[in-house]
């Protein structure tokens, strides 16, 4: 029996249930596909980090996703066209140069190009980072550390309309991993009083020496 595709597993309840549950214990299409295109990246000697809800999900905070975002810079932009794309990955629309399907399982796949500025994409003093210069492995898998994914979320969300979400995200980071308020340090200056203050609102009480 063929394996369903995305579009398939999505159309149906059911199966987008047991999906999200295979996804949660590391297994399932949509990380088969992600394992794959690290693969493929790699192997085409192009910089990648994992961005967005994958990052999310692979620094502890479980939330269900349709597609996968990834950070490359304008070269390894370039350098997917010129390698990956009919092979293994399509545009997801005519002339589409940053969306793109995997043609095994039709999985969308969005790109992200280093050098951007998050949410209203204003020049700012947060940007979208070299991919190169930040990531780290979660198995296996180059992914934002998690002071650029909060940075880049807060970010978003202070100018972006309608990415009030992205400081969702953060808090929910802050009570997952238990983050103290002395995490801004960490931050960029133009991000630290936001994280501060949803530090705050999310764990009045926690203490430095209860972060994880």
């Amino acid at each position: 029996m063929l394996q369903a595709t995305w579009p398939e597993i999505l159309a149906s309840p059911d199966e987008t249930y047991e999906e999200g549950l295979r996804f949660f214990r590391g297994k399932g299409l949509m990380n088969e596909t992600i394992k794959r295109l690290a693969a493929d990246l790699e192997a085409a000697g192009i910089d990648y980090t994992v961005i967005g809800a994958i990052a999310l999900n692979r620094h502890g905070f479980r939330r269900f996703t349709e597609d996968i975002d990834i950070l490359l810079s304008p070269a390894g932009l370039e350098k997917f066209h010129e390698k990956c794309v009919g092979r293994g990955y399509r545009p997801a629309f005519e002339g589409a140069r940053r969306k793109f399907r995997a043609t095994n399982a039709n999985v969308p796949l969005e790109i992200v190009v280093s050098g951007e500025y998050p949410g209203d994409g204003k020049p700012k003093d947060v940007q979208f980072p070299q991919p190169q210069d930040a990531f780290i492995l979660i198995d296996g898998v180059k992914t934002l550390p998690l002071e650029t994914l909060i940075e880049l979320k807060i970010a978003s969300g202070l100018t972006g309309a309608g990415r009030l979400k992205d400081l969702a995200d953060v808090q929910e980071l802050i009570r997952i991993k238990r983050l103290p308020a002395s995490f801004a340090d960490q931050l960029s200056p133009y991000v630290r009083d936001k994280f501060k203050e949803l530090q705050l609102d999310v764990a009045p009480t926690f203490e430095d020496s209860e972060a994880v």
